[in-house]
């Protein structure tokens, strides 16, 4: 079978091209045939996903090698009607597809085991529509809006600043020290699956999730599970900003878990609305402010090898 590979090169300040230099080295090794797709600026991953997936008549495997944010291109560019399997080879900064996949850092591994021993596993995806506007985006690990979404939007700034990716992990940190102390707290709603409304005051921000993490590694939906058929929400707030300090360590150390401070609900498709426009991330991907969101989860129509 041949593989086709989109390919961001600037992944990870640099790593997607290093390791797409180590499995050429290996196809090229083992006389596997591919083609390959270098992205250049961002949509590109998207258009290109769209046009292989759009003229697809057989099925093929397409392999991304980037990070997150990339995989979320290459989901949004899909037909999801077309015979195609996805891959991933991590070269991102988050990467936190691959930590809730397990997949291994080794690129030359993963794509050994593609190979080898190919294994097809049916994943859930999220679909997320913004208020009047109508725009629809996919999301492969989760969506937010509030504090998580300006973290994303600061550290999209940084990069677009310094022409390059951010200087790894500290990168969050910082940039999350720097949001906590700028956000302002909001008050709003959940209606979940069209007849649960909870409402709350002080909202730092509310994230629905398909896998556990987001950010880099902070597992803010413990008992997100991509083949069940639910979202998992979480909501964080609280009076004394302060307070939410611990609260957000623990995500990132332990995982949340419901507690002061911290509301985590289940259900296969949710509306969430802020009393003013807040900035909102698919998959750390920036889209434009919003009050009105609606999510929902799509089971098990995403083909991922393992």
């Amino acid at each position: 079978m041949k593989y086709y590979f989109i390919v961001n090169p600037n992944a990870g300040r640099g790593q997607g091209l290093k390791k797409w230099n180590r499995v050429k080295a290996f196809l090229d090794r083992n006389g596997l045939p591919y083609d390959i797709f270098f992205t250049t600026a961002a949509g590109d991953a998207a258009r290109k996903a769209r046009e292989l997936s759009g003229a697809c008549t057989e099925p093929f495997d397409l392999i991304t090698v980037g990070g997150d944010g990339t995989m979320n291109e290459v989901l949004n560019g899909l037909n999801m009607q077309a015979p195609i399997t996805l891959g991933y080879i991590p070269s991102g900064t988050g990467n936190d597809f691959a930590r809730s996949m397990r997949i291994n850092s080794n690129p030359v591994r993963v794509i050994r085991g593609f190979a080898k021993d190919r294994r097809v596993e049916a994943l859930d995806y999220g679909v997320l529509t913004c208020g009047e506007s109508g725009l629809v985006r996919r999301f492969i690990n989760s969506t937010g809006t509030g504090y998580d979404a300006a973290v994303c939007g600061g550290l999209e700034k940084m990069r677009m600043k310094q022409g390059r990716n951010p200087v790894g992990k500290i990168s969050y940190v910082l940039e999350g020290a720097r949001q906590f102390i700028l956000s302002r707290p909001s008050r709003g709603y959940v209606i979940l699956d069209g007849d649960r409304r909870v409402e709350f005051n002080n909202i730092l921000f509310i994230s629905s999730h398909i896998h556990p993490f987001e950010g880099g590694g902070f597992r803010f939906a413990s008992y997100a599970d991509p083949k069940d058929g639910m979202l998992e929400i979480c909501v964080v707030s609280g009076r004394n900003k302060l307070a939410l300090i611990p609260v957000l360590c623990s995500g990132r150390w332990k995982g949340l878990k419901s507690r002061r401070g911290v509301r985590l609900f289940q259900c296969r498709e949710a509306h969430i609305h802020v009393d003013r426009g807040l900035p909102v991330h698919t998959d750390g991907e920036i889209l434009p402010f919003q009050t009105d969101l609606d999510v929902r989860c799509v089971q098990q129509q995403l083909h991922v090898l393992r």
